[in-house]
This record gives C-alpha cells, structure tokens and sequence, in this order.
C-alpha cells in the first residue's frame, strides 16, 4: 500500500514537472515569435550603448536559450526528481529540483549575457544587417567553424557527458538544495559547452530566425536523446562545415 502511494507521488510529481517545462518552453518560443520580434533594435542605429536596449538583447537570448535547450534537459530534470525524491521528504526532494533548475538557468543567463555582448559589439562596430545577420562570407566562416568544432574533443567530452549524466549524479549526489543547485549548474556547464557553438551560427542566418531555431532545437533534441545522437550530430555538423565552406569560398 505504502509502495503503490509513493508510485502514485512521483506520477503526480512527474506530471507536474512535465507541465511546468512544457509551459515555460512554449511561453519563450510565444515571446520569441511575437514580443522578441518588437523588442529586437539593431543597436548600431544608436550613437551611445543603451541599456535598455542590451538588457533586452539578454532578454532575447535567454528566451532562445530556455525555448531551444529545455526539450532536451527534460528527461534529465525527471531523472534528477527521481534521485532527489528518494533521498528524503517531498519537500526536501523539491527543494533540490528547484535548486537544480535554477542551476541551469544562471548558466544559461551567463551564456545569454556573453552572447548579447557579442552581438551588441558586433552590431556597433557596422558588421550586422537589419535582422542581426552577418554578410554572407562572415557567416560562412562562423557556419564553418560551428561544424568543425563538433570534432573537437572538447566537444565530444560535453555530449558524452549531456547524453548520459547519470553516473555524474549519483558520483556527486548529496541530498538538499545546495547539491542540486552545484549538479545544475555543472550540468548546465556541460549543456552550454555542447550548443554555444550552435546557438552562435544564428549571426550567419539572422539572430532572430524562427525556422532556424526550430531546427536547431530538433537537432538538439536527436542528438541528446536518440540512440545514434552523436551520429546524427556529427552528420548535421559536417553539413553546416559545407554549408558555411560555400558561403565563405
């Protein structure tokens, strides 16, 4: 009876964590696709750095960031609230969930702010059209260099580790908020340290693409999840490597 009541827990708990991404993920692709596009200003149209202007340049690429990369981090945030709900109480097991989510999103947001310096710098020294897209030979190199970089042993070290993070848990775990928001926020390291370059090659085709974010975001997707994900990213990235020696040659 006991047995079947904590199966019935972590169903419920299951499902409400499943809720909860499924609603933050489609809010940031509803302001992606409608409020992103008013808030987005070439900033070279200004004479000065506007504030306001890089803060929501942040706002952006942390939207992109939670709406392109947390399809992916889902199954690992259930298998964390599994781990966590057996360690202690619900509201203990909840903390550490919480705490891990949030560890994720500090490193996403220090991505996000890295990436808004990058384009705003981009953008005032004159290198970036209209739609935050660089000329077609500078795009080609950043398409060329994203496609080479999957081969990186760099590379491959932060995908092993994203597609099966388990063995990090479980070799790290202690229970309570601090240890998830410290599991997170490495995790999220590694997350980042798969797709920065990726997530960069939008200068090649316009920061704000929609249809190119859906792309990466399956391809994110196959290559975390699938069975054969690294083959199929290691193909996707031999594609954009060609894709980007055209455009730059």
């Amino acid at each position: 009876m006991e047995a079947s009541g904590q199966g019935a827990f972590h169903n419920a708990e299951r499902a409400v964590l499943l809720a909860c991404a499924g609603a933050v993920t489609l809010a940031a692709w509803l302001w992606l696709t409608g409020g992103a596009q008013i808030a987005f200003m070439p900033a070279h149209r200004h004479h000065q750095l506007d504030l306001r202007a890089f803060v929501s340049l942040v706002v952006m690429w942390q939207a992109m960031m939670v709406a392109m990369m947390t399809p992916a981090a889902i199954e690992w945030l259930l298998t964390f609230a599994a781990l966590a709900g057996r360690g202690g109480g619900a509201r203990r097991g909840s903390g550490s969930v919480s705490a891990f989510a949030a560890g994720y999103f500090v490193v996403w947001l220090g991505y996000s702010i890295l990436a808004a310096v990058l384009q705003t710098a981009l953008d005032h020294a004159g290198f970036l059209e209209g739609n935050g897209r660089l000329p077609a030979r500078a795009g080609g190199a950043v398409l060329m260099a994203a496609g080479l970089l999957y081969f990186t042993p760099f590379q491959r070290a932060c995908l092993s580790h994203c597609r099966n993070p388990l063995t990090y848990f479980l070799a790290r775990w202690d229970n309570g908020p601090r240890s998830g928001f410290r599991i997170g926020l490495t995790h999220g390291a590694y997350c980042v340290g798969c797709c920065w370059a990726l997530m960069i090659t939008g200068f090649a085709v316009g920061v704000m693409n929609i249809l190119w974010m859906v792309a990466l975001t399956l391809l994110v997707c196959l290559e975390k999840l699938a069975p054969r994900g690294d083959r199929i990213g290691a193909v996707a990235a031999a594609a954009i490597a060609i894709w980007g020696f055209v455009l730059l040659f």
